[in-house]
């Protein structure tokens, strides 16, 4: 078996990290770190890898302990069978090639009743070796020496015989290698419509006649051209060209000229019969198998990289705010909410078509806005959001409220949750969506984290891809952004505790049981009350724990408790108090770090130390900037080519970014049109929730689609 320094040169070869870093990184993750902390916190022992390296590293090496553990069951199987050999041992414990450890199992796997068992039971082995020896004078007089009650005649004897070979031929290593290695270089995938269904199938009319090589194939493309196939619209098909020469080729190495003619010919047939029968529908398995992979990490990828722009998303912040659901004919659900996002007050109104109670909307907006303070009105981009947005700039405020329209992408899903019936178990799912859109106005984060990253509506094909990984790239992408961001232990929820470095569920409802029985917490240190919150999860946890106004001002920092001594140590040595430190930032500039560093500390902890009391508390996210559409827009029959608008990114893909420019049809901007230079891909220019300005290039009102531009638009 390979041993762990044997995998750790392999990961650091694939991911091109030193080994020593994958060494260290492996160290940590098996004494319980966790990604997010062992990225901030550990960054002397791991040379500074981010979490994305780090996760990498963790993912390869699972994969290398299911293979390690795959080969270990192989060879045990070969074992019993008192089949194994010196040479086959030391193959399958070199490998590291899935598809090569399965080649060499194949022979020895336990099999179903085939073509070739059958005649194996029939006695027609011994009859396959004579063919396959090439000193076969005579088969037909050869294979009536083999004749019984099941084989009756010759040719029934030699067509079990060439089944025999068939299968020996599909197990043998380097005849599936050569298959395989055609395939992988010369693969092209086809798609056609399938007749019957060619005028349900409109949405899938750019794949009706695909034939490309499968390498050039983008992910979204394969995803679709799946998703036809499984929605019963396509037909899929992979193929490589000049599969005779191939055929001819692997005859070549079993029924080389010089032999016997007819053993020839029969062995020729056998071989390609193996080719059709066996071998190619394996390997196309196999390169399907490939391309779903490589078609998933592309998607997920993507998927990955637009939500973690979305939890991102700057905030408003801890401000009064008003929620609306907007709706036409049963009105628009309004909620108001403290700056912590309390729920104070909830109501409809009608503003907009059939009822158009103007008048009275307008009072009772007032009202609330100034019984309640509201500085801000989270407008939700649904049905009638643009009418609503109109009415409500109309609103004659005696101060300033900004209005936001927000993404409503998985508010319902939200509302008729188990978390949102905790939360609010007396109102009904209206509230609770219209909670939702304030909330994720006054902060994004706090409030997505509720809610399946796949209903949050910035996927590309999620629902087609490995569920697991999808999942695992998720959670992965959450707790990164909650951890870069930190939470405020005396605020947030259950839901967003729980994606803390080291918390999880459960610690994350116990911290929220302990809150409401004992009252805010007033320093990191008093987390260790928490029933089941031990050392080990609190070194985890601690750092990305904010506690806002406490006794310590480090507690409201991302400054890891264990390195308190030494802030308190350069605060003496300097002359100052920490509280002057932070109040005169310009005290640090005259710092000199290399003083500091230790054996476990060096200067990449320092640094980030003294970028956090440089601004304490900081929010890396900014701060939310309201957005207005264009006024005269606002259905797609309004658009005109030529036209320039105010738009902002709601989605980017593979094949471009899609933007909303207030008419219910988000636009698409190709990859082609979204720079004057060529670019690879939409997420080199563009970010998600990003405000543009975009040129209508196209509009087709059959099919509802708008196509933009950024090429020559000034920003």
């Amino acid at each position: 078996m390979a041993t762990p320094t044997t995998i750790q040169q392999i990961i650091a070869s694939e991911l091109s990290i030193p080994e020593e870093r994958v060494s260290a990184t492996l160290k940590l993750l098996a004494e319980g770190a966790t990604i997010p902390f062992i990225s901030r916190y550990r960054k002397e022992a791991t040379g500074g890898l981010d979490e994305v390296a780090v996760f990498r590293i963790s993912e390869r090496f699972d994969a290398l302990r299911e293979l390690a553990d795959r080969k270990l069951y192989i060879l045990q199987t070969i074992e019993a069978q008192g089949a194994m050999t010196p040479e086959l041992r030391d193959r399958i414990e070199e490998t590291y090639d899935a598809a090569l450890l399965e080649d060499l199992y194949l022979p020895f796997k336990p099999k179903r009743r085939t073509r070739a068992q059958v005649a194996r039971e029939n006695g027609l082995e011994p009859l396959a070796r004579i063919l396959m020896s090439r000193r076969c004078r005579n088969p037909r007089e050869t294979a009536e020496k083999y004749l019984s009650d099941k084989i009756q005649d010759a040719d029934s004897a030699i067509a079990g015989a060439a089944d025999i070979i068939a299968e020996w031929v599909s197990e043998d290593r380097r005849s599936r290698q050569q298959v395989r290695n055609r395939f992988q270089r010369r693969a092209r995938i086809t798609s056609r419509v399938v007749k019957s269904k060619m005028e349900e199938a409109g949405k899938f009319e750019a794949y009706f006649n695909v034939d490309e090589p499968l390498s050039r194939c983008s992910s979204h493309r394969y995803l679709a051209m799946r998703r036809g196939e499984a929605e019963g619209f396509l037909k899929i098909g992979i193929t490589v060209d000049n599969e005779e020469e191939l055929i001819e080729s692997l005859c070549k190495n079993f029924a080389r000229q010089g032999g016997e003619p007819e053993a020839d010919r029969i062995v020729t047939e056998a071989v390609t019969d193996s080719y059709r029968r066996l071998i190619r529908p394996s390997i196309i398995t196999e390169i399907e198998a490939e391309a779903k992979e490589k078609a998933d990490t592309g998607a997920i990828g993507t998927f990955a990289a637009n939500l973690h722009q979305l939890l991102l998303s700057a905030p408003l912040g801890a401000k009064p705010t008003m929620g609306i659901d907007p709706g036409f004919r049963t009105g628009c659900k309004l909620v108001c909410l403290d700056a912590n996002g309390n729920l104070l007050y909830h109501d409809v109104i009608y503003p907009t078509p059939p009822r158009n109670y103007v008048i009275d909307a307008q009072k009772r907006v007032l009202m609330l806005a100034d019984k309640f303070k509201i500085e801000a009105i989270a407008v939700g981009n649904g049905t009638a959001s643009r009418e609503t947005e109109a009415f409500l700039r109309s609103v004659p405020f005696p101060r300033k409220v900004e209005i936001y329209v927000v993404s409503e992408d998985g508010a319902s899903v939200y509302s008729a949750s188990k978390t949102a019936r905790e939360e609010f178990p007396n109102h009904d799912v209206t509230v609770r969506g219209a909670v939702s859109i304030g909330r994720r106005l006054m902060d994004p984060l706090a409030e997505l984290v509720k809610i399946d990253p796949k209903s949050i509506g910035v996927g590309q094909y999620q629902h087609d891809v490995d569920q697991g990984r999808l999942r695992r790239q998720l959670d992965m992408t959450v707790e990164t952004c909650v951890n870069a961001v930190g939470v405020d232990v005396n605020t947030a929820s259950r839901q967003l505790l729980s994606y803390v470095a080291g918390i999880g569920d459960s610690l994350a409802a116990n911290i929220v049981a302990y809150r409401a029985e004992h009252g805010d917490f007033t320093s990191r240190s008093a987390l260790l009350k928490v029933p089941r919150l031990g050392p080990k999860a609190y070194e985890q946890a601690a750092g990305f724990l904010r506690v806002r106004n406490g006794k310590n001002i480090l507690d409201n920092t991302a400054v890891h408790p264990e390195r308190y001594a030494a802030v308190e140590r350069i605060a003496r040595d300097s002359g100052h108090s920490l509280e002057e430190l932070v109040a005169d930032p310009a005290l640090l500039d005259s710092i000199d770090l290399t003083r500091y560093v230790t054996d476990d500390m060096g200067l990449p902890t320092l640094t980030d130390i003294i970028s956090e009391l440089r601004k304490p508390g900081r929010d890396p996210r900014g701060s939310a900037s309201a957005f207005s559409f264009d006024e005269t827009v606002h259905e797609i029959g309004d658009l005109r080519e030529g036209m320039i608008l105010p738009g902002i990114v709601n989605n980017i893909t593979d094949f471009g970014a899609f933007v909303d420019i207030g008419v219910h049809v988000s636009g698409l901007i190709h990859v082609s049109q979204v720079a004057d230079r060529r670019v690879k891909s939409a997420a080199d220019v563009l970010k998600l929730r990003q405000q543009v300005k975009v040129k209508v290039i196209g509009v087709d009102l059959n099919r509802n689609r708008i196509s933009l531009s950024l090429r020559g638009v000034e920003q």
